[in-house]
């Protein structure tokens, strides 16, 4: 494509196209677009850092927006060493919550009400909640992003849906990045609510099906036998020799308990009785 816009432009020399590419693409990392000489400084504004911000801590990471300074990237660091940790906490916390309300106790309810099997009421409880939330954080939300999204189509959508949820965030497909998008940072805020709610659904999904009887007994098999150290075995064998030797010496006390101290003759005849005599 360079060699035919060579040829077709004689009077531009391949340094100098070159020289004007790194320009554009140092132009466009930092917001300006030279696409209809539309420049603006969306890159960095409030809803655009807001997005980047959630972005670090959920660890999607488009790659689009990056800081691009020392300063803003020494920041960065310091922000996602904080920030993530605490993020995990949070969700962590919020997670267990939601889990009470919408899995644990509708189960129970389940169960105690109808007399049904709990691990079926599991099993099934958890396909519809899949279900559900695949609905509502997948395939609508991919609808109104390829309507909202002029070179989106269904296909594209789902697949930033997947990929965003996932936190994979490959940054091949980022919605609100079009030069002229309309309402942008009301679009941006949507986004970020957006990919925060969505995220806490896929681990309320993820640990309701962790939560299930057959999985549990599915782990089990990859689990390691834990191996008792030869100093415990010791141990536990010197207890056993002084609980049974304990429990000799008890027995023989009450087998002597039973015998009279002194054996006392047997009496035929009154006048065999020493007292009498």
């Amino acid at each position: 494509m360079k060699k035919q816009f060579l040829q077709e432009n004689e009077c531009l020399s391949e340094e100098r196209l070159e020289r004007f590419l790194m320009k554009a693409l140092d132009a466009s990392n930092y917001g300006v677009s030279i696409l209809n000489n539309a420049s603006s400084n969306w890159n960095w504004d409030f809803t655009s850092a807001l997005f980047f911000a959630s972005t670090v801590l959920s660890t999607t990471g488009y790659g689009h927006t990056a800081p691009l300074s020392d300063g803003g990237k020494a920041f960065c660091i310091i922000y996602s060493v904080i920030g993530i940790p605490f993020t995990l906490l949070f969700l962590t916390a919020v997670v267990q919550r939601i889990m009470v309300f919408s899995t644990r106790r509708p189960v129970m309810y389940i169960h105690t009400r109808w007399g049904l099997s709990k691990p079926l009421v599991a099993i099934v409880h958890a396909t519809l909640l899949a279900m559900l939330s695949v609905s509502c954080f997948f395939l609508i939300p991919a609808a109104i992003f390829s309507a909202l999204e002029e070179n989106w189509n269904f296909l594209e959508s789902f697949y930033f849906c997947f990929i965003s949820l996932s936190t994979i965030g490959l940054g091949d497909y980022v919605p609100g990045e079009a030069a002229n998008q309309r309402f942008r940072e009301l679009y941006k805020v949507g986004i970020t609510v957006y990919l925060i709610l969505g995220l806490i659904v896929m681990l309320v999904v993820l640990e309701t099906f962790c939560e299930l009887q057959q999985l549990k007994q599915l782990r089990k098999m990859f689990y390691l036998k834990k191996e008792k150290p030869h100093d415990r075995l010791a141990i536990l064998e010197h207890d056993h020799l002084s609980f049974t030797t304990v429990s000799n010496r008890a027995s023989t006390r009450s087998e002597d308990k039973t015998q009279p101290f002194v054996s006392v003759p047997a009496l035929t005849s009154p006048n065999d009785d020493p007292m009498i005599q």
